[in-house]
């Protein structure tokens, strides 16, 4: 069964996520397009939120956001319980963000990233897992803990 990836842009972010989504496809994934469809003017937060809940629902195993900067989605990806989104431009950290801090959310800026980057970037972010170590798991354990006690959830 391939990977279920949710996906979810802005305005900002629409151009790169039409790439992003045909790549997806390409690769083999399950892709759950959340929208937007258009480069019309829409707000970061109800896409980082839809992302999110695919993640934590089970609708997704993993989720890729993309807005003009990345700022402002990981952000919001952040306040839904059970997320930890990482802000990545960069190949090394997608990957170290998924082996030692257990990433489940990708966030990407439309306006800082370059296509070809962005595709590298979804690689070393897709292929990589959770490495499971004791110092990592202690860690995840302690930013589920905070979780828990802000949110009053078990995430």
């Amino acid at each position: 069964m391939s990977e279920r990836v949710a996906v979810g842009a802005d305005h900002a972010g629409y151009p790169l996520k039409v790439e992003v989504v045909d790549w997806l496809n390409k690769n083999g994934f399950a892709v759950v397009d959340l929208g937007t469809n258009s480069a019309d003017p829409v707000d970061y937060p109800d896409y980082a939120f839809a992302v999110g809940e695919a993640v934590t629902s089970g609708k997704a195993d993993v989720g890729i956001i993309i807005c003009g900067s990345g700022v402002g989605a990981c952000v919001a990806a952040n306040k839904v319980p059970g997320i930890r989104a990482g802000l990545c431009h960069d190949t090394f950290s997608a990957r170290q963000g998924r082996e030692d801090d257990d990433t489940n959310v990708l966030c990407m800026g439309a306006r800082v990233i370059g296509q070809n980057l962005a595709y590298e970037v979804l690689k070393s972010f897709l292929n990589a897992r959770f490495s499971g170590l004791e110092r990592h798991q202690r860690r995840l354990n302690k930013v589920l803990a905070m979780e828990e006690k802000y949110t009053g959830q078990k995430c």
